[in-house]
């Protein structure tokens, strides 16, 4: 019997994948929980009242709508005019006295969080005429470095893209960078030689997607457990058996193409809906829409050549690309890496069943991330994408906190 939850501020909360799995794990309490953006914010919010039986007043105050690139404010209080202005009415009045003061005189155990990855993401990188280079998401991991400072953790845990391993803003190699801050607030880290050690495949953690992380942890200088006993355990909580697709949305009502395109609250609407769940609702797809897909999964289109895909394409629309445009899931494999880009278009996750013509809805998005069926996202449907995206599987924080657990005990 657990006698005492771990506490943790998760920061880049997001919608609250990292937070979900951290806390459904049954050994971590959270403390606050900080973003950026409203709509994943009132979807954190909600889940904490709906999943976690807080109060609507106390999940307004541990979860805290705010721009963390103004550290010291976030921290100590004293906001300015301006921070008012844009965060004050959707957030609690105590939070303006700083996050020292929502924390009170709680310990903290640890910092959790991935700062946004676009700025370091191989594909940001080769579409930026300019590598990313002057993107300020390249120095977040400053503002997380300030709170941990702050605060003075037992550890860390910063999960971020591969991609880091080699990117180099300003000329000088990031894990640099991030060694070299922590390094200098009292945290062992690995070397940034070894931070590819640190690479973890979701779908080894019961995750039906691939899905690959650096998941970094720092601890104080001092503490009795070290690296070596947390990675240890990382891989030793690796599951034996996979989850594909179909496990995963193998069993959501399906949703056929409508003999007639239809309108609604003036939206176009293509397939039939099920009224049941909001978030499985299919996108509107073109007439010419779904006969790519029906050609596309009807001539195992996944595993013709990148030019064949391109030639495809330029046939179809009469535009060039350099990249695949299209791509259906496939039923007893793993989906690829559920992106942010859904917010865009589905192409690239053309639902694997040739009768329903269409993309992933919201929920088949959500449950590819391993997000429970209850889990309500707010925003609009773009929103949902994005927030889906850009999360950590649930599955994958919950044995990143196991693991953690683990080496405590």
């Amino acid at each position: 019997m657990i006698k005492k939850k771990y506490t943790f501020i998760d920061l880049f909360a997001g919608c609250g994948g990292l937070s979900e799995g951290f806390m459904s794990s049954g050994y971590f309490s959270g403390l606050a929980h900080v973003e950026w953006e409203l709509p994943m914010v009132q979807t954190l919010r909600n889940r904490l009242v709906q999943k976690w039986n807080e109060t609507e007043e106390d999940a307004k105050k541990k979860v805290i709508l705010f721009d963390i690139q103004k550290t010291d404010e976030l921290i100590s209080g004293n906001w300015s005019e301006e921070s008012i202005a844009q965060y004050g009415e959707n957030n609690d009045n105590s939070i303006q006295k700083g996050l020292k003061e929502i924390i009170n005189k709680e310990s903290v155990d640890f910092i959790i969080g991935g700062p946004p990855c676009q700025a370091y993401s191989i594909h940001g990188r080769a579409t930026d005429k300019h590598s990313m280079n002057d993107d300020y998401r390249n120095y977040l991991f400053e503002s997380f470095v300030k709170v941990v400072d702050y605060f003075k953790p037992r550890a860390f845990i910063f999960e971020n893209v591969t991609g880091m391993l080699s990117a180099k803003p300003g000329g000088t190699p990031v894990v640099q960078r991030i060694y070299k801050a922590f390094r200098d607030i009292g945290y062992n880290t690995l070397r940034p030689e070894e931070f590819k050690n640190a690479v973890f495949d979701a779908y080894d953690y019961d995750v039906p997607q691939h899905r690959e992380r650096v998941i970094l942890i720092g601890i104080r200088n001092g503490e009795y457990f070290t690296l070596e006993d947390f990675y240890k355990n990382m891989s030793l909580c690796a599951k034996e058996t996979k989850k594909t697709v179909r496990d995963a949305i193998g069993n959501m009502p399906p949703l056929y193409p409508l003999e007639t395109v239809t309108k609604y609250k003036g939206r176009y609407i293509s397939h039939q809906c099920n009224g049941n769940d909001l978030h499985h609702l299919p996108r509107h797809c073109s007439a010419r829409d779904m006969e790519v897909f029906k050609t596309w999964i009807g001539n195992n289109m996944n595993y013709c050549s990148q030019q064949e895909s391109i030639d495809f394409y330029k046939k179809i629309t009469g535009k060039n690309t350099l990249y695949r445009k299209y791509r259906n899931l496939e039923w007893d494999k793993p989906s690829p890496t559920v992106v942010a880009h859904l917010q865009k278009d589905g192409f690239m996750f053309i639902h694997p069943d040739i009768n329903q013509l269409r993309s992933i809805t919201v929920r088949e998005a959500a449950l590819l991330m391993t997000f429970p069926m209850d889990y309500q996202f707010f925003g609009n449907r773009a929103y949902c994408y994005k927030m889906i995206g850009n999360a950590v599987p649930v599955n994958f924080a919950k044995a990143i906190a196991q693991s953690l657990y683990i080496t405590l005990d």
